[in-house]
């Protein structure tokens, strides 16, 4: 074989084997995706502060008809 041929083949194997390399982790990269975002949901949702809840309504139902 001559030396052409095998820089060809030796450039275009290595060409084919970066662009496999590249394609494997963006495939990781989306799979992991769903993951990585329930994760950073669930981190967020247990560090943030609790919402403050809301007081309780004062006075009663005769108190609210005498009014209106």
């Amino acid at each position: 074989m001559s030396m052409i041929m095998e820089a060809f083949i030796m450039t275009f194997g290595m060409l084919f084997i970066f662009t496999m390399a590249f394609v494997i982790l963006f495939v990781i990269a989306l799979v992991i995706a769903p993951i990585e975002r329930g994760l950073s949901e669930y981190i967020w949702s247990h560090t943030n502060p609790p919402k403050p809840k809301a007081p309780a309504p004062a006075g009663s139902f005769k108190d609210f008809s005498k009014k209106h």
